[in-house]
C-alpha cells in the first residue's frame, strides 16, 4: 500500500510481528501489546505457518497476512511495513523474546525526536539472557561492525526497531537475509542522517517453540558467515563512497 493509496484511519503506530509456527506465543504476544499500546495496528505476517499461527493471530484481533508460496524474514517485514498504515512502524520477533512492553519505549523514544529507535541488549539497561554461544556470536558481529562501519549502533543485529514512516522513504528494508538486513538497513539510514537511538531492554530465549536462527549447526553457521559478508559488503560501499564521494 503506498502513501497515496492509505487511509486515513487515524492510524499512529503500527506493529509488524512476522511469524512461522508461532501458535503457542502469537496469542498472547498480541494481548499484550495490545495492553501495552492499545490503539496500536498490529499486523501479523505469517508465512503459511502448518501450526495456523496466521489464524490464531486474526481470532486474537491482529491484521494477519498469510503468505503462500513465499518465505524469509526480511521480505515478510518488508510486506508488513509496506501495508502498515502507522506513522510510527515498530518491528520484533514474535515469540516473546522480546517484551511486547517494550515496545512502548521505542515508541515514545521516536515521540521524542528519534528516528529510528532500537531495542538494545548492549546499551546501558540492557541485556542478552541467551545462550552462552548465542551471546557470544552476536557480540562477535557487532565488535566486528563497530571495527569496520561508521556508526556507534552497539547492536547492530538487534530485530527489535521503531521507525518514523518517512525514513522508509529513503531507506528502504533491504530484501534477503535473515537478520543482517537490520544491520544494513541501520547502517543505511545513519549515513543518510536520520538519528538513531538505542533502547536497552532485556532479551531472552523463547520459552515456546523452536528458534529459526538455530535449526542446526550449520543453519548457525550460514547465519553467521551471511552477517560478516554483508558487513564487508556495506564497509566497501562506505569505502567507495568516502573516496569518490
Amino acid at each position: 500500500m503506498t502513501d497515496a493509496t492509505r487511509p486515513d484511519a487515524g492510524i499512529e503506530i503500527s506493529v509488524v510481528l512476522p511469524t512461522f509456527c508461532e501458535a503457542e506465543n502469537i496469542a498472547a504476544m498480541i494481548r499484550r501489546l495490545q495492553a501495552a499500546i492499545p490503539n496500536a495496528e498490529i499486523i501479523v505476517v505469517d508465512d503459511d505457518s502448518p501450526d495456523l499461527t496466521w489464524q490464531i493471530a486474526a481470532a486474537a484481533g491482529a491484521r494477519a497476512i498469510r503468505r503462500r508460496g513465499e518465505r524469509g524474514l526480511a521480505s515478510a517485514l518488508k510486506r508488513g511495513i509496506d501495508e502498515a498504515e502507522g506513522e510510527i512502524v515498530v518491528w520484533m520477533d514474535a515469540d516473546l523474546s522480546m517484551p511486547p512492553e517494550d515496545a512502548l519505549r521505542l515508541v515514545n523514544a521516536v515521540k521524542e525526536g528519534a528516528d529510528v529507535a532500537v531495542g538494545s541488549r548492549y546499551a546501558p539497561g540492557g541485556r542478552d539472557l541467551r545462550s552462552p554461544l548465542r551471546f557470544l556470536t552476536s557480540k562477535a558481529i557487532n565488535r566486528f561492525a563497530n571495527f569496520l562501519l561508521p556508526l556507534e549502533v552497539k547492536d547492530y543485529d538487534s530485530g527489535f526497531v521503531a521507525a518514523r514512516r518517512e525514513v522508509f522513504r529513503k531507506v528502504p528494508l533491504p530484501d534477503g537475509g535473515y537478520g543482517e538486513y537490520c544491520i544494513e538497513f541501520l547502517c543505511q539510514a545513519g549515513l543518510s542522517g536520520f538519528r538513531i537511538e538505542e533502547v536497552g531492554y532485556r532479551f531472552s530465549d523463547r520459552s515456546h517453540g523452536a528458534s529459526k536462527s538455530a535449526a542446526g549447526p550449520l543453519v548457525f553457521v550460514r547465519h553467521g558467515i551471511n552477517y560478516f559478508s554483508r558487513i564487508i559488503a556495506l564497509w566497501l560501499k562506505c569505502h567507495r563512497l568516502k573516496k569518490y564521494g
